[in-house]
């Protein structure tokens, strides 16, 4: 989009002002950030995972890492973008208690489809927080930076909640598509004993709960998310990993272990395969 560099390498606060190339055909896209985005004059139709995302009456619109977004431009409509995207990379958070709280917030989960609405006062409350977090970023960084960084994104994200339990109070959530329910079977299968005894679960096993077949599975995932269901279950396990290396004192071996792998260096590899780190770097980076 032909941003400027972020001055911070895990945290930036864009203006949509200053994205310069337009979309001009629709655009499936997958960010590795926590997105926060406020933005106006939206002539845009989005599709998030497999269902339509209605921006008509809202203006804020969140996403986490590694979810699908489809962007179709309206081109009868004069482009007159503006607003604020916050980027959080997962990296940022670790070690911290937001890393497992982020989590929880419901509106970054694809069962939410409308944006959310805001006065002009909720408005301005979250855009001064969002500034304050661009104007930290821009100062030289030090020793304090990062947990004022990290105050300042629970702060944004504590009234974000507020605001969309204000919205959807009486909202009945709809059904989750498949790609929601594909997260939340991982997601147990990880918090459960599972992993440890079983190994990483199998796209036989996944499917089965999804009540789908593994090659129906396999095929809506390449198209939607351009991954395997086992690249998606390798995302999963590595967040697991970051996880427990950057706040538990267990050793690499130990880790590998309780995450179903019979080898230590076969982690080490697919761990430094998808991060560029070996484990022991990505934990010297926390301490």
């Amino acid at each position: 989009m032909q941003l400027p560099k972020p001055e911070h390498p895990l945290v930036s606060v864009a203006r949509f002002e200053d994205v310069k190339r337009p979309y001009t055909a629709p655009v499936s896209r997958i960010m590795d950030f926590y997105s926060i985005a406020i933005k106006r004059s939206f002539n845009v139709k989005l599709k998030y995972g497999q269902q339509e995302y209605d921006f008509d009456e809202g203006i804020m619109f969140c996403m986490s890492p590694g979810q699908v977004l489809r962007v179709e431009i309206d081109q009868t409509q004069e482009r007159k973008h503006s607003g604020w995207n916050l980027l959080i990379h997962p990296d940022f958070l670790w070690n911290t208690p937001l890393a497992k709280a982020i989590k929880k917030y419901a509106y970054f989960d694809y069962s939410v489809n409308e944006a959310l609405f805001l006065s002009s006062k909720e408005e301005a409350c979250l855009i001064g927080i969002m500034q304050r977090i661009r104007e930290e970023c821009s100062a030289n960084l030090d020793h304090f930076s990062r947990d004022v960084i990290i105050a300042q994104i629970e702060l944004l994200l504590t009234y974000t909640d507020r605001f969309y339990h204000r919205q959807f109070i009486t909202r009945k959530i709809n059904n989750h598509q498949v790609l929601d329910r594909l997260e939340q079977v991982i997601s147990e299968y990880f918090k459960s004993d599972d992993l440890g005894k079983h190994g990483l679960p199998t796209v036989a096993y996944i499917a089965e709960k999804l009540n789908i077949s593994p090659n129906y599975l396999s095929g809506l995932l390449k198209v939607l998310t351009g991954q395997s269901t086992q690249q998606h279950i390798h995302e999963k396990l590595i967040e697991k990993a970051k996880e427990k290396l950057s706040t538990t004192p267990l050793s690499v071996s130990e880790i590998a272990y309780e995450l179903g792998f019979e080898h230590p260096q076969s982690f080490s590899k697919l761990f430094k395969t998808k991060t560029n780190l070996s484990p022991v770097e990505f934990r010297q980076a926390f301490n």
